[in-house]
């Protein structure tokens, strides 16, 4: 704990102290961030970006990997070079066998939980889904993990290593100074789990044709950061908590079926061996086509998975400067391509994908690879790697460097045969591509710590999406990003700061995803406005390509590049679980009296004249009264009233306005209407006010008060609007742009919701056993025959 931040510890005891004592103290919603960052220094300075100071560990591979089809295993052996750029002496390395994960005895298996038994069955009957009985069972049994066969040091000496779960510790035999590197080789092999019973983010999918598609990822021994703000990141990887990883250069050799088709992190380097003379003449054709081009076509790549090779290929694929690499394999896979320019790199976009896809993915994978580059590029940097590709797999979702695995398929009709798909399955293929190719910006290049802050690539990574798919069509159905759309999760009761740790999150897609996307948004679309947000963000992301940013950076980044002050921002919406919820309380109008007592008695009797006739008043009309029947006993207050205006009215007027300055003579004229308007702030999130008028001509104004508003009152305040006439309606947030989880109260006059009552009739005797065991029986369809 540094200097700083213990005196405001100590300071914030105290003031817990005396507020205990004292009673309330006041919510300083725009307290900065100070006592919560950690301190400025020379690897990252005070305005968020790399020090002069900074650095970087680096780690190269040598890999070679085999994959045994029949045993749904994989081998590998290579070689890590690791670079000490540290200014620390490393006396061992930390390694992470992410693999381990799916061992029967691992954290993951242990710690997992069901959802409540009510959550299934309303009833409180007990109950759970095939599915998480299936993976329960499954999960016992399948032989997971990985398993090293021998760890050893450039002279060919065995290194002493030491397995805890998730995290392997390499012992150096000296110590690794500064500016130093050293080399060790590592022996590895598993069993591939099947993604839809037992994957996370990799495995394998088995078809109904005896074929399988393959998408490896987490395959070797990867190895864990080490970096100034963390030391080594090696904390157990347990499912959600992703990865954060060392930039380097990568050589893979991956050996196959020889009739399978190698997508991969990297380029090929020896197309000669792998590919026919036709798919190599394609692939020169797709580099400069204006739209993709099929390098194995559907024809072909059914015909090639009728068969099963004996023999083997061994595809060699080469990458610089990434923190990752993953493959996917099948001899199912159709492939297209198209070339594409970034800047000044030469792109290939390219998508593999099994008939199965079809038509769905021919039509949108690559097109929607390229989409998102040339969107991501506008708000971050040009993508700066030569390949970028999309596989349909059984992956859902999921990023490496220049590859993702992507879901979603058509469906068979089962009468017609013919493939169709949903508009949600449209939609949802288009969204998960751009997703997971834009990953390569956020974290895969801007590097931040998967493992400690899930919103630093997740919530970055929606919100440009969300960008992304608002530029594909207008009306595009997104899920995150508009704040409309996050309400009913700031309303819940079961959530959890933005700024918790990965494995700690609750409600991860909303907490981790929808959330801070929907944050950026309401940053650049209310708070600062699109010129200023979007220089800031890019900013950001020129300032931390190929770098590792922690949430810090990011924050004081965007305040130095916007010039605006936003921790009132950070605090609100990532360290508390507060809602916005401003209502509209009360109203008065004033206007500026003019002193002139023939028109401000008018006035007083216009007012009195239009206030209610009370009941008694509105009875006694008509009666019989005295003085009707008797005039003679009126006098002069009969005749004039309290708004009757007196000669020494008009002389204390006169002498009045003798004393008056020109300016303020016209000031009295100006004939403005002051109005009052009561604000409270019932949801804790400061917010600015987006006030929307309607006058009494019938037209309409927008007034939008920054959140500075708040500062002194944090809880309830007055707001002055001078205006040219009367105010006859009023509404708060009127285009639902910050995430109000209760419109209700943001109108005056009070606004009634609109519904719908449904009638229903009343089911009489539910549960009659007597009857439902003389329902008739219908006939099942008989088993199918065991395989």
């Amino acid at each position: 704990m540094n200097l700083k931040h213990l005196q405001a510890t100590i300071a914030a005891l105290v003031l817990s102290a005396s507020a205990s004592a004292a009673g309330p103290v006041f919510d300083d919603k725009f307290r900065q961030l100070e006592e919560l960052l950690p301190t400025p220094g020379e690897t990252r300075n005070a305005a968020g970006a790399p020090g002069h100071k900074y650095w970087q560990q680096r780690a190269d591979y040598r890999l070679r990997v085999t994959l045994d089809e029949n045993k749904r295993s994989l081998s590998g052996a290579g070689t890590v070079t690791y670079h000490n750029n540290s200014p620390d002496t490393l006396t061992y390395l930390w390694v992470q066998l992410d693999q381990n994960m799916f061992r029967n005895d691992s954290d993951n298996r242990n710690i997992a939980t069901l959802p409540s038994r009510d959550a299934w069955q309303p009833r409180g009957n007990d109950g759970v889904k095939f599915d998480a009985l299936r993976f329960t069972l499954e999960a016992r049994k399948f032989d997971g993990g990985i398993h090293i066969a021998s760890v050893t040091g450039s002279d060919g000496k065995p290194l002493r290593h030491t397995i805890n779960k998730t995290m392997m510790r390499i012992d150096l035999p000296q110590p690794l100074k500064p500016g130093a590197r050293t080399s060790f080789d590592v022996a590895w092999s598993f069993n591939i789990p099947e993604m839809n019973v037992l994957g996370r983010r990799m495995g394998f999918e088995r078809f109904d044709d005896g074929n399988d598609i393959y998408e490896i990822a987490q395959w070797f021994p990867r190895m864990a950061a080490y970096y100034d703000a963390a030391g080594w990141q090696n904390a157990q990887y347990l499912g959600d908590g992703e990865f954060t990883l060392e930039f380097g250069d990568y050589d893979v050799q991956i050996t196959a079926p020889a009739d399978h088709v190698v997508a991969s992190t990297g380029e090929l380097q020896n197309p000669g061996d792998v590919l026919s003379p036709a798919q190599r003449d394609r692939l020169k054709q797709a580099r400069t086509a204006n739209k993709p081009v099929m390098i194995i076509t559907q024809a072909e790549a059914q015909a090639n998975e009728k068969g099963r090779a004996t023999g083997t290929r061994t595809w060699r694929f080469k990458a610089q400067n990434v923190r990752d690499f993953a493959f996917a394999t099948s001899r199912k896979f159709i492939w297209d391509a198209q070339g594409i320019k970034s800047g000044k790199q030469d792109v290939m976009a390219m998508s593999y994908y099994p008939a199965e896809a079809n038509p769905l993915w021919e039509k949108y994978s690559t097109p929607a690879v390229i989409h998102t580059i040339e969107q991501y590029n506008k708000y971050s940097f040009d993508y700066p790697y030569p390949v970028a590709i999309s596989v349909n797999g059984p992956v859902g979702g999921m990023e490496y460097p220049m590859l993702s695995f992507n879901g979603r398929r058509p469906v068979k009709d089962a009468k017609t045969g013919e493939m169709t798909y949903s508009k949600a399955a449209k939609y949802g293929l288009i969204s998960v591509i751009i997703h997971e190719v834009g990953h390569n910006y956020f974290p895969m290049i801007v590097n931040s710590d998967e493992r400690q802050w899930t919103w630093m690539d997740e919530g970055m990574n929606s919100f440009v999406q969300f960008l992304a798919e608002q530029a594909w069509e207008e009306g595009y159905p997104s899920r995150r990003g508009e704040p409309r759309d996050i309400v009913s999760y700031m309303r819940s009761t079961n959530q959890a700061p933005i700024m918790t740790n990965a494995e700690s999150t609750l409600q991860r897609g909303n907490n981790a995803y929808a959330k801070p996307a929907t944050a950026f948004n309401i940053l650049r679309e209310t708070i600062l406005g699109r010129e200023l947000f979007d220089f800031a963000f890019k900013e950001y992301a020129e300032r931390w390509k190929f770098k590792r940013p922690t949430p810090a950076d990011f924050f004081r980044t965007m305040e130095d590049a916007s010039g605006t002050d936003l921790d009132w921002f950070w605090r609100g919406w990532f360290y508390t679980t507060d809602a916005v919820d401003i209502s509209v309380d009360g109203i008065t109008e004033y206007t500026v009296s003019s002193q002139d007592p023939e028109v401000e008695k008018a006035l007083r009797r216009e007012r009195a004249n239009g206030e209610p006739v009370s009941v008694m008043d509105q009875r006694n009309k008509g009666m019989a009264r005295r003085i009707d029947a008797h005039p003679e006993l009126k006098d002069f207050y009969n005749e004039n009233d309290e708004f009757t205006v007196t000669n020494k009215d008009r002389n204390k007027y006169q002498e009045t306005m003798a004393g008056l300055e020109d300016w303020e003579k016209a000031l009295l004229k100006e004939g403005k209407h002051l109005t009052l308007v009561d604000f409270s702030n019932k949801g804790g999130l400061v917010m600015p006010l987006i006030v929307e008028i309607e006058l009494k001509s019938g037209k309409k104004i927008v007034e939008r008060i920054p959140a500075e508003v708040w500062r002194y009152s944090p809880k309830q305040i007055t707001k002055l609007f001078v205006l040219d006439e009367p105010i006859v309606g009023l509404t708060q947030d009127p285009f639902w742009e910050t995430a109000d989880i209760d419109t209700s109260n943001n109108s005056w006059p009070r606004k009634t919701a609109p519904s719908r009552l449904e009638l229903f009739k009343t089911e009489r005797d539910p549960g009659n056993l007597m009857r439902d065991m003389q329902t008739p029986l219908k006939h099942a369809a008989a088993p199918k025959a065991a395989q």
